[in-house]
Parts: structure tokens; C-alpha cells; sequence
């Protein structure tokens, strides 16, 4: 009899509290950098809640809260390039979900980790691969601004279709297999020693045409002397540079100059 009594007050305290709930606290509150998805009896309303303090039914209404805010995800992604080279892409996307399409997220996708499970992180593998299989390795690495561009613009369409806005889009990182790398680093030092190599060429060509100008500048210069070199001239030197002095008499009485003594 006693437990029955008890049994009784406990299912009136229950009914008391419910009661109270329902008159009491029949309010929503969406924080900001929220959106609020009404449903009723579980089904998606087409009313969006935006911040602030919201009157519902309850028991009848129910809300989701999802985030609008700006969020990052970091996605590694394998790729293959149009020599079959392969590519290592580290993205970092910025994104962040229609406010006013929020209820639609909610009901074909979900909530925000179901919306990066499902559509973000196969969305960026795929377009990776759409691209990076139009350019060389080479290429990916010389024109990396216009591959950013193709990514860009493949994901931003791919991604609106499914309610979801990009906000920025980075390459982090694009690397590639150990092999292509070491390929690329010899391809590097050989092109640095060919160049080297042409440089010293090109400087023995020409340290030895201004040895062959020289010596030809000089022959020339031999060759004028020589034509220019008339007895009347070597007379009038040989004057110039007498010291005065008598020359010896050799040779039976003969006289003899040492004429290069004047010319030197």
C-alpha cells in the first residue's frame, strides 16, 4: 500500500515537471554565427531561425543548430600528373554553409561533420585529380597560379550546388615521389654544370682572341715601323740622339756607328 502511494507521488512529481517545462521554458536560444533548423515532428520547416530567442512548441518543435561561421579543413589529397607523375597536394579550404539555405543543408547532407565527410573531402580529392592530370609535373611547378585557379574554379562550382560558400582556397604543399625529386635535383646540377662548363668555354674564346688581337696589334705595329722607316729618318734620329761624341776609328780608318744605340 505504501509503495503505491509512493509510486503514485513520483508519477505526480513527473507530470508536474513536464507541465512545468511546457509552460515554463518553451523558448529556443540561437547563438551567434548560428542558424536554427525548425522542424516539426521531425520534419524540416522552410522558417530558418537566426539569432536571438525563439518561441516553439514543445514536444511538437525541435532545432538544430548549425554553425555559419568561416571554418577550416585540411585535406591530403593524391593526384596523378599528365606524365604520370605522382602528385601529394596538402589544401587548405576555408569554407562556410549558407545561412539562408541552411534547412536544405540540413535535410539532403546533414550537420556539419557529415557535410565535410560526404561532400568536402571527396570534392577536393576529385578536383585535384581533374587538374593536376592537365599539366606535366614540370608544368605544376611553373605554373602554379594557374592550376590554383583551375582548382578554384572547378570546387567553387561543385560546391554550390550543395549549399556550401568558399571562402579561400590554399596550396599548402605540392610535392611529389622521392624518385621524381632526385630526378629533378640531378636535372638541376647537370644544367649548373653545363652552364658552368659554357662559361669557362666562353671565357678561354675569349682570352684567346685578345691574345690573337694582341699579337696581331702588334705585328701591325712591327709592319708600320718597318714601312715608315726611311734612311732620311733614321739619319735625322741618330742626330737627335748624338751625345756628342766622336765615333772610334776602326777597321783600317773606316768609320762605324752603332745606329740601333740611337734608335733604342
Amino acid at each position: 500500500m505504501i509503495d503505491k502511494k509512493k509510486r503514485n507521488l513520483l508519477i505526480k512529481f513527473i507530470l508536474s515537471i513536464l507541465l512545468l517545462v511546457i509552460i515554463f521554458f518553451p523558448f529556443v536560444v540561437v547563438n551567434a554565427g548560428e542558424r536554427g533548423v525548425l522542424m516539426k515532428f521531425g520534419e524540416v520547416q522552410e522558417k530558418i531561425l537566426g539569432e536571438g530567442l525563439h518561441l516553439v512548441i514543445p514536444i511538437v518543435n525541435t532545432v538544430k543548430k548549425l554553425s555559419i561561421r568561416v571554418q577550416k579543413q585540411e585535406i591530403s589529397a593524391e593526384a596523378s600528373s599528365k606524365d604520370l607523375q605522382e602528385v601529394y597536394t596538402d589544401v587548405a579550404l576555408n569554407w562556410h554553409l549558407l545561412p539562408e539555405e541552411v534547412n536544405l543543408i540540413f535535410q539532403e547532407i546533414g550537420d556539419e561533420i557529415q557535410v565535410i565527410d560526404k561532400i568536402i573531402s571527396p570534392a577536393v580529392e576529385e578536383v585535384l585529380k581533374a587538374v593536376m592530370a592537365k599539366y606535366t609535373a614540370e608544368e605544376i611547378i611553373t605554373k602554379r597560379g594557374e592550376v590554383k585557379d583551375g582548382v578554384d574554379n572547378l570546387l567553387v562550382a561543385r560546391l554550390t550546388h550543395y549549399h556550401i560558400v568558399i571562402d579561400d582556397i590554399s596550396l599548402v604543399h605540392v610535392h611529389f615521389s622521392e624518385r621524381f625529386s632526385d630526378a629533378v635535383e640531378a636535372k638541376q646540377i647537370a644544367e649548373q654544370d653545363a652552364k658552368k662548363a659554357e662559361f669557362i668555354a666562353i671565357k678561354a674564346i675569349k682570352e684567346a682572341e685578345a691574345k690573337v688581337n694582341l699579337a696581331k696589334g702588334e705585328a701591325e705595329a712591327q709592319r708600320l715601323i718597318k714601312e715608315t722607316l726611311t734612311p732620311d729618318i733614321i739619319r735625322k734620329q741618330t742626330i737627335e740622339r748624338w751625345d756628342g761624341k766622336l765615333p772610334k776609328i776602326v777597321n783600317g780608318g773606316q768609320l762605324k756607328f752603332d745606329v740601333s744605340k740611337y734608335l733604342n
